[in-house]
């Protein structure tokens, strides 16, 4: 069972360096986790209260997956605005629910840090000054595309967690990117 299109934003930081693939159809695709984390500071003992992380798989498609491919490495903050689908799995006999998004913009945190922007010119333009802005958006997934790929590609733990090498992702708050 999955449950689809509601439109979310979220902020976090990146959990794996992204891993880019290609579609049947030979359209570029991206894959990473981000881990979004909610607290508080408590005044009383001056310091941090997390509430827990929460973690999503995000796949992007097209000009959007080659252009996070050259910006976005591990441990980014981001905001991701995109498609929530929530997907059940069965693997070893474990349950569990991956959350999925489904990306239409991706863009470092700038609460965090500075970055960057280099505009990137229309293919077959030839020139410098053409605006990628005034391109038709193709990067749009067909259900099929989306469902070939497993949604964001990702392999669930097993155990509801997610793999080891991306539970540190939270930590280093004030980072700097470029």
């Amino acid at each position: 069972m999955s449950i689809s299109n509601d439109v979310i934003t979220i902020a976090g930081n990146i959990g794996n360096d992204p891993i880019s693939n290609e579609t049947r159809a030979g359209k570029a695709v991206i894959n990473f986790r981000v881990a979004t984390s909610s607290g508080y500071f408590d005044q009383r003992t001056g310091a941090w209260v997390e509430n827990g992380t929460n973690w999503y798989a995000v796949s992007a498609f097209g000009n959007l997956a080659e252009h996070a491919q050259g910006s976005l490495r591990r441990g980014h903050p981001v905001i991701v605005v995109g498609r929530l689908r929530q997907r059940e799995w069965e693997a070893n006999g474990k349950k569990g629910i991956d959350i999925e998004l489904t990306a239409d913009a991706i863009g470092h945190d700038l609460r965090r840090g500075t970055s960057a922007f280099v505009r990137r010119p229309r293919t077959g333009q030839g020139t410098a000054s053409a605006s990628s802005e005034d391109a038709p958006l193709d990067d749009e997934p067909t259900a099929a595309e989306h469902d070939a790929w497993g949604g964001a590609g990702l392999v669930p733990t097993g155990d509801g967690g997610v793999p080891s090498d991306i539970e540190d992702a939270q930590e280093g708050r004030a980072m700097s990117f470029a």
